[in-house]
């Protein structure tokens, strides 16, 4: 595990560190937009005080933080893998170059002690689940891992009620951030009530810390509605949503191929708004997680 000097910095002086993923840069979007957007979002959580730490495997290693040289780098490679909790170890033995999802971005915070990860939203039950058995491994990962993840909600192109009930079942906290109603990704109502309302940084942090001191495994989900200026309603990205899914269908697109298939259709038929959409809802995850972390180190 190599540290950054940024991060290695950060670490000595006991400075709050937020955790963020590398998929957004290698499978999110195309260069040279992938790097400002990953540039843009570091600058968020060191304008609140905190040191970014995106997580990336390069070469085989694991790397958390990059440098301003290997962000560019990956923001251009070719043929870089999407990992999560499986072929993790196995894209490290072979010395490959991987982006972090969700679930592997989880298990190196963790193993950096990163107690606050930004990311877009989470992965979850996949629509037609009895069919497809298609069910993230970011769930279970919530689970098990103690980190507390920042996220628009989940994506919103998945069985939202069942990804729910997944979490529940797993014990996982479902967290919404200043809100009632659970957000979905683009948009700020799901339709579905949030499990739990908190309304402060400071609130996140010390449930964080009271399930580490009662011995809970897992961590928390921290549910941040877009803000209200970059919205795609629920009743205009619904219909989009659906016929991506008939054109993923119609070309039998399966597995890890599934949201960068959906994630394309819906930015086509948005005509770019999604893409914009999902770069200001990162951001202000950021903004949160960095908060949350700064709580976390105060005396």
């Amino acid at each position: 595990m190599l540290f950054s000097p940024e991060v290695e910095a950060a670490r000595a002086a006991g400075a709050p560190i937020v955790a963020l993923e590398s998929t957004i840069i290698t499978h999110g979007m195309p260069y040279p937009q992938n790097r400002e957007t990953a540039e843009a979002v570091e600058d968020v959580i060191r304008n609140e005080g905190a040191v970014p730490a995106t997580i990336a495997v390069i070469d085989g290693a694991l790397h958390i933080g990059l440098t301003d040289a290997q962000l560019e780098a990956l923001a251009q490679a070719p043929d870089v893998l999407k990992l999560s909790r499986a072929d993790m170890a196995a894209a490290m033995a072979m010395g490959r170059t991987g982006a972090t999802t969700v679930a592997a971005t989880m298990i190196a915070a963790r193993m950096a002690g990163i107690a606050v990860f930004a990311t877009g939203g989470i992965g979850g039950v996949h629509r037609g689940v009895a069919e497809t058995l298609d069910i993230s491994a970011d769930l279970l990962e919530l689970a098990q891992t103690p980190v507390s993840v920042v996220a628009a909600g989940p994506k919103a192109i998945l069985d939202i009620e069942k990804t729910l009930e997944v979490l529940e079942t797993n014990g996982v906290p479902v967290i919404g951030y200043g809100v009632d109603h659970l957000p979905a990704f683009w948009s700020r109502d799901s339709g579905l009530p949030a499990p739990i309302r908190m309304d402060t940084p400071a609130q996140i942090a010390q449930a964080h810390q009271m399930r580490a001191a009662m011995g809970l495994p897992g961590g928390q989900l921290i549910a941040n509605p877009i803000p209200v200026a970059d919205e795609i309603p629920a009743h205009v990205i619904g219909p989009i949503i659906e016929d991506a899914l008939a054109d993923a269908e119609a070309e039998h697109v399966t597995g890890k191929a599934v949201t960068p298939f959906l994630l394309q259709r819906i930015f086509e038929r948005t005509s770019g708004h999604s893409l914009t959409a999902n770069i200001a809802l990162v951001k202000n995850n950021a903004r949160l997680a960095a908060q949350i972390a700064a709580a976390l180190s105060a005396p």
